[in-house]
C-alpha cells in the first residue's frame, strides 16, 4: 500500500506553547465540516492522545520512535490513515528535541519520515523579529525537514502581530497561516494536563468546542488544509510480526476502563483482538463481581482521583483478590499497579486497595518517574522470556512504601527510568504481573502473546504453532 494522502504535523519550538489545544480546534473544527480526521500522537503520551481522540471521534494512535520501529509506525500511519479525509500527527516538546545530539526520536525525524508538512507554532510573547530568525534557524538547521508554515500564539496586538508576520515572510519565505491572540484562562482542565474521563463529557465537549471557535476565528483553515495536500507518496512499511501460535479454544480478557483506569494505548487492545480474544470491559468501581474472564488487563489512569469509589467497591475488590490468588492471569501497569496494592495514601486521607500485594502507594506532588524506561527481564515468570529487553514509559506521582517488600518477587532489572526504585520493576505474584512501565504492543508484540499463554497456561489449554 502507498499513500498520497494530505497530512500535517503541528510542531512548536519549545513544550508549552498550544500544540495541543490548537491541534484539538483543528481536528474538531475539520470534523465539523464534515471530513473524517486520523490522528496520532508523536510519543508515548496517552493524555493528549486522549484528547485528540475525543475530538476526532476516532482512537488517537502512537507513533513513537523510541518504541517502535520505522517500519512498523509507517505501517500503522498507512493503516489508520487509510480511510481518512487528512492526517494530523501531533508532536512533542520543541521540533528537534531528542534523545541525544542527533535528535533521535524527535518529531523533525517523524515529521521526515512521514514526509509530512510542520506547521511551526511559534510563541510571541514579548518579542517581535527575533521570531523569524527562530524559525529562519529551525529552516536552516535540516533543510531536509519541510516546514510549511508557521501559527503565531499569545500575540498581543495588530502591531506586533503585523511586524512578526512581515519578518517571518520576508525572511524565511513561509507563510502565516494563523494569529492567536493572548486568551485570557482556558477551559481546559487540567489533571496533571489529564483528560477529562468520558463520564465528564459535557465539560470534556465544552473544551473542544472552545477550541475549534479559537482555530475558526483565527487561523486561515484553507491554507492549512491546502498545504497539508502538497505532500509526497508514502510507502506502507511492515506490520507487527505474526503471532507465533493460534488458539484453540476462544480467550475472553477482562479489561478495566472506568473514571479510574483509561490509560490504554488502541494499539494494545486491538493487539489482543488480533490473536482472537474476546474483550470484556469492566467497571471497577460500578461491578459487583469479577465475570467469568480467562485472564485481566489493568492499564493506567488516576485511581487517586476515585480512590473513594473503588474503596467503596469492597466486593469487586475481594472478589479481584481471590481470583489473583486462584491463579488468574492478571497484567497491570502503573494505575493498575497501584490498585492492587493494600493501602492509597492521598493527602491526609488513606484508601483501602485491592490488597493482592503487600505494598501501600503515596501520592507526591511531583513525578516520581517520568520518561523511557528500559527493562531487563531477569526472572523466570510466565509473560516474557528471561534475557528479553523491554522498551517502555512511565509518567507516574505515586511511589512504594514497603511493608513486606522481602515476600515480593520482581523480574525486571531497571536499565533507563525509575520503576519502583529506580533499580527494579515487574512484581510477579502467583499470575499476576505488576509494573510502572508501560508497553505498546506496535513495538513488543511478545506483550500480547504473554497474557495468553500465560492464560492458556492457567487454564491447562494447548498452544498451537
Amino acid at each position: 500500500m502507498s499513500l498520497f494522502h494530505p497530512r500535517l504535523t503541528i510542531a512548536a519550538l519549545r513544550g508549552g506553547s498550544g500544540k495541543t489545544i490548537l491541534s484539538l480546534g483543528l481536528v474538531s473544527a475539520w470534523k465539523a465540516r464534515g471530513h473524517k480526521i486520523a490522528v496520532f500522537k508523536k510519543g508515548p503520551d496517552f493524555i493528549d492522545s486522549g484528547w485528540l481522540s475525543f475530538a476526532a471521534g476516532s482512537p488517537c494512535y502512537n507513533l513513537d520512535p523510541f518504541l517502535m520501529t520505522r517500519e512498523q509506525m509507517l505501517h500503522s500511519f498507512a493503516v489508520h490513515s487509510a480511510t481518512a479525509d487528512i492526517s494530523i500527527i501531533e508532536g512533542n516538546r520543541g521540533l528537534y528535541d531528542g534523545l541525544d545530539l542527533d535528535g533521535c526520536c524527535s518529531t523533525a525525524e517523524l515529521g521526515k519520515m512521514l514526509r509530512s508538512p510542520v506547521i511551526l507554532i511559534a510563541d510571541v510573547t514579548m518579542t517581535t523579529r527575533t521570531v523569524a530568525a527562530l524559525v529562519l534557524g529551525c529552516q536552516k538547521f535540516d533543510p531536509d525537514l519541510k516546514i510549511a508554515g508557521v501559527i503565531l500564539n499569545r500575540v498581543a496586538g495588530s502591531r506586533q502581530e503585523s511586524v512578526v508576520r512581515g519578518a517571518i515572510e520576508q525572511h524565511c519565505g513561509l507563510p502565516v497561516v494563523g494569529a492567536i491572540p493572548k486568551l485570557k484562562g482556558t477551559v481546559f482542565p487540567e489533571r496533571h494536563m489529564g483528560l477529562i474521563p468520558h463520564l465528564e463529557r459535557t465539560l470534556a465537549e465544552k473544551a473542544v468546542d472552545w477550541a475549534r471557535n479559537i482555530v475558526e476565528k483565527n487561523l486561515d483553515l484553507d491554507s492549512l488544509w491546502k498545504i497539508a495536500g502538497d505532500v509526497e507518496l508514502l510507502s506502507n512499511g511492515a506490520g507487527c510480526p505474526r503471532p507465533g501460535f493460534h488458539l484453540d479454544q476462544p480467550l475472553r480478557v477482562g479489561v478495566i476502563r472506568d473514571r479510574s483506569f483509561w490509560f490504554y494505548y488502541p494499539e494494545n487492545l486491538e493487539h489482543l483482538k488480533s490473536l482472537g480474544v474476546t474483550l470484556v470491559e469492566i467497571d471497577s468501581m460500578q461491578g459487583k463481581i469479577l465475570p467469568q474472564i480467562d485472564a485481566l488487563y489493568i492499564g493506567g489512569g488516576f485511581p487517586e482521583t476515585q480512590a473513594e469509589a473503588l474503596a467503596e467497591n469492597k466486593g469487586f475488590r475481594n472478589a479481584l483478590k481471590e481470583a489473583i490468588e486462584q491463579n488468574l492471569p492478571v497484567y497491570a501497569e502503573c494505575g493498575g499497579l497501584m490498585y492492587l496494592g493494600e493501602r492509597l495514601l492521598v493527602g491526609e486521607k488513606s484508601y483501602p486497595m485491592v490488597g493482592a500485594l503487600p505494598l501501600s502507594f503515596i501520592l507526591e506532588e511531583k513525578p516520581q518517574g517520568h520518561g523511557y524506561t528500559v527493562m531487563e527481564v531477569d526472572g523466570e515468570n510466565p509473560y516474557y522470556p528471561v534475557g528479553e529487553v523491554l522498551k517502555g514509559h512511565e509518567f507516574h506521582y505515586s511511589r512504594v512504601l514497603p511493608e513486606r517488600g522481602s515476600e515480593l518477587k520482581t523480574i525486571f532489572k531497571v536499565r533507563r527510568g525509575r520503576g519502583l526504585d529506580g533499580r527494579r520493576d515487574g512484581i510477579l505474584h502467583r499470575n499476576l504481573l505488576a509494573t510502572y512501565t508501560h508497553l505498546h504492543a506496535g513495538g513488543t508484540s511478545l506483550w500480547g502473546e504473554g497474557l495468553l499463554r500465560a492464560a492458556l497456561a492457567s487454564r491447562g489449554r494447548r498452544v498451537t504453532a
